[in-house]
């Protein structure tokens, strides 16, 4: 039974005559259920830890005898701490890793948790899927402004290596109208696409069983090990890889074939995309509905993502029914605030400058890169800090803020907003508000061996610049404008997650001395020429704060 096909073949049949049963399968699906990189594992799931990353010659060789490894030392399939000794990596890199691995699988796995808890232990397919990818570069933008002298002007030189990235500041991208030199989502998309096409033979080996027999035909993959593939790959209408069987045969030959053919179909495609067909302009971001009102007619439907891109000197407001998918992404806005009022699973923000922007509650992962004075406020499970300069982070977190990459002057302080929802969004996506880690990073490489780019000899093993906390007499609440709200459910009338006591002490101060202030204007006795006097006084103060806090 075990190498028998999952889809049957023709001659099955016992009648000559047409048979009801299901026909036989087409050599390539229709182009709705083209095969797609799951974005989410390549995004957010790659760690700059050096012993993930196996050199590709030997790749699959290596993961071969890691998976002999951790199979005897796993009977149950099942991975658990026994991860750090296998790759000879310090405890709290594998919990990094297993944690990691559960924020982007594709569905919850019971056993794994959020994979902070004692006694998590990861399916070992999945494992060594998620240490396969770890030899995935990332795309990065073309060189073609590296040496414009306007870069120096804005963005400090002091670098620990000579990349591109490093030294182009989210202002310079902007100035010289950059953005065409900056990969898109389609050019992203099919590297992935090309990565997944180079490699599928050796991944199905890797999760193969063996048979009775020789060579690659005794190699067998049952459904259930079939299925944990959709860790890398999803049909493009959401169909889940064991509804799509009928494509796939458990042979691994026959089924490397098909997935070939799937693929293939599928970078031929994203190679006809244009950027306008999966960005969002920021035209288009003003309103809540996408280009194209129906889903199989509208690309970015499928990658489940909402852009916010391009916004400068202005207020964006997204609530939940604005949001398309669990996804969303903050791109190149500047000199604004962005409030996202929403429960996701997934946020990026990405080449922003002095911009503050409010993200409600995201229950696996969000990630900040290459930012310049950016205020974020995040409730979230866990969040990723790479290549920022002065910014400040009001967390919310249940797992230690990861910091990587080339930052300079950042500090994080508590969460410090919130929103008539809030709470709800909240235990949607998980997040917990008795735990809070904002004041605990994790500081990995100033080096990402996944961003293609050279470093120089011995820059790999210097450590990023970790965050320090924010002086509690320089902590404020951020207040969202009420009419942003929605007041049809219960709201969230304080914080969610407690003020460390330092933080709340000096919040008290500021509140006794607001209220003396108020009283001892209410009990001057003024004439009415004196009080137009005094509010005009106090509106040119409070117009000379609010210029300067922008």
């Amino acid at each position: 039974m075990a190498d028998e096909a999952l889809d049957q073949p023709p001659d099955a049949a016992p009648s000559p005559s047409p048979a009801p049963a299901t026909p036989p399968a087409p050599a390539t699906p229709s182009p709705a259920a083209l095969l797609r990189p799951r974005r989410e594992a390549f995004e957010h799931g790659l760690l700059p830890i050096p012993k993930l990353i196996f050199p590709e010659g030997t790749l699959a060789q290596t993961l071969a005898q890691l998976k002999e490894k951790l199979a005897a030392s796993a009977p149950d399939g099942r991975v658990p701490a026994a991860l750090a000794e296998a790759l000879q990596i310090p405890q709290e890199q594998a919990a990094l890793a297993l944690g990691t691995l559960a924020a982007v699988l594709p569905a919850e796995d019971p056993a794994l948790g959020d994979g902070a808890v004692d006694g998590a232990a990861a399916d070992i397919r999945d494992v060594l899927l998620f240490l396969y990818i770890q030899s995935y570069k990332r795309l990065v933008p073309r060189s073609a402004h590296k040496d414009s002298p306007a870069v120096a002007d804005v963005w400090p030189s002091t670098s620990a290596f000579d990349g591109y990235l490093s030294a182009l500041s989210p202002i310079q991208l902007v100035r010289s109208n950059s953005r065409r030199f900056m990969p898109s989502q389609a050019d992203e998309e099919i590297r992935q696409l090309s990565y997944l096409q180079k490699h599928m033979a050796n991944i199905l080996t890797l999760l193969a069983d063996s048979v009775e027999g020789e060579g690659d035909d005794s190699l067998v993959l049952t459904m259930e090990t079939f299925e944990h593939l959709g860790f890398l790959v999803q049909f493009s209408e959401g169909t889940s890889l064991s509804q799509a069987a009928t494509f796939l045969q458990t042979q691994t030959q026959t089924c490397l074939l098909r997935l070939s053919l799937l693929l293939r179909s599928a970078a031929k495609e994203s190679n006809l995309q244009t950027m306008s067909d999966l960005d969002v302009t920021m035209a288009e971001a003003n309103t809540s509905h996408p280009r194209n009102s129906t889903p199989s007619a509208n690309p970015a439907y499928y990658r489940n993502v909402t852009f916010v891109e391009g916004f400068s000197k202005t207020s964006v407001v997204k609530h939940a029914s604005d949001i398309k998918g669990n996804s969303i992404k903050v791109l190149n806005c500047h000199d604004s605030v962005i409030y996202i009022l929403a429960p996701l699973k997934y946020a990026t923000v990405y080449g922003c400058s002095d911009a503050t922007v409010v993200l409600g509650a995201v229950g696996k992962v969000v990630k900040v890169e290459h930012c310049e004075r950016v205020h974020i406020i995040a409730a979230a499970k866990r969040i990723c800090i790479a290549n920022c300069r002065e910014c400040i982070f009001y967390l919310g977190v249940n797992h230690q803020p990861l910091v990587l990459g080339d930052n300079h002057k950042l500090q994080v302080a508590p969460f410090n907003t919130c929103y008539p929802q809030l709470q709800d969004h909240m235990m949607q996506v998980g997040v917990n508000p008795s735990v809070n880690k904002w004041d605990q990073p994790f500081v990995l490489g100033v080096v990402d061996p996944h961003d293609s780019l050279s470093h120089p000899a011995g820059v790999s093993d210097v450590k990023a610049e970790s965050a320090t906390c924010l002086d509690p007499d320089l902590f404020t609440n951020f207040l969202i404008p009420s009419w942003f709200g929605d007041e049809r459910q219960e709201p969230t009338n304080c914080n969610p997650f407690p003020l460390p006591e330092i933080y709340g002490a000096f919040q008290s101060k500021k509140h006794s001395a607001l209220e003396d202030i108020q009283k001892m204007i209410r009990e001057l006795q003024l004439d009415e020429n004196r009080k137009r006097e005094l509010a005009t006084a106090l509106h040119a103060q409070f117009k000379d704060w609010l210029y300067d806090m922008q």
